[in-house]
């Protein structure tokens, strides 16, 4: 069946975002005893008494634990927010321009000499030969003839793009100088594959000197305002080249989501 933007798929996208947050709900801080599922209450009390220098500071008070957990816990909070939009996103590059779970993700193999080759994904993908529909596939094509001006590219290589490819997240507020790295790569490896790289920002939340780095080599910023254009904005991006209002449907459904997340913190904060 066609995919109709006027009639929402709110119930199988809202899915996404619940499924996600529930991941919350099994949280366990590990206090550096691997990663695994974390530990019990019962098992943390033990293992701090057993330790007379934190029992001398009562750090095997239930309190220790449930701000640890709580700690821990929005961190995994922010974490699932922003692969259930995420996959959310997929989705919708699937339905709206018809591609298959292949087309609307990527990803590529890095080498190192006497190093096993790692793959590496990003989050979606428009790749302009999959869109069967000639008005989606001219409406992203146009789109993409203006976000190659927006970040500064002329010439030969901008015409010569394939589509774009997207790294999708709630927002950015890490300051790690490596994951920073890994997204300039990312940035310099789409490119060499003939893709416009594309960061999709949820919300506004990216700070200033992080965003003029990501513009130095090229990415496409797209941030969560609602009003703007399609090359700087991701609900206008959704909305006009897409066809698909996501902004409506997280105002449709917000009652829905913020219930699903004050549970999470509800079972966090026990």
């Amino acid at each position: 069946m066609p995919y109709d933007a006027a009639v929402p798929a709110d119930e199988s996208y809202l899915d996404l975002i619940r499924n996600a947050l529930r991941v919350c709900l099994n949280y366990k801080p590990a206090f550096g005893h691997g990663k695994g599922d974390g530990i019990t209450l019962d098992r943390f009390q033990q293992i701090y008494r057993e330790d007379e220098f934190y029992s001398w500071f009562g750090l095997d008070s239930p309190l220790v634990y449930a701000a640890h957990k709580a700690a821990g816990g929005m961190t995994s909070v922010y974490r699932q927010i922003g692969l259930g939009c995420q996959l959310l996103f997929q989705n919708i590059l699937q339905d709206s321009l018809g591609l298959s779970p292949a087309d609307a993700t990527w990803s590529y193999k890095l080498t190192a000499k006497g190093a096993k080759g790692r793959t590496l994904a990003l989050d979606g993908r428009i790749p302009l030969d999959k869109i069967a529909d000639a008005g989606a596939r001219q409406r992203c094509i146009d789109w993409l003839t203006g976000a190659t001006a927006s970040v500064g590219l002329k010439g030969r290589g901008a015409r010569t793009l394939d589509g774009c490819v997207f790294e999708v997240r709630q927002g950015y507020k890490s300051n790690d100088a490596k994951r920073q790295n890994a997204d300039v790569s990312n940035a310099a490896n789409a490119f060499a594959h003939g893709f416009l790289p594309v960061m999709l920002l949820l919300s506004v939340q990216i700070p200033a000197n992080l965003a003029e780095r990501y513009a130095g080599a090229h990415w496409l910023i797209l941030r969560g305002t609602v009003t703007g254009s399609a090359t700087d904005s991701t609900y206008v991006f959704c909305r006009d080249v897409l066809g698909y209002d996501l902004a409506g449907f997280f105002r449709r459904n917000s009652a829905a989501i913020k219930a699903e997340t004050l549970a999470v913190f509800e079972g966090l904060l026990k």
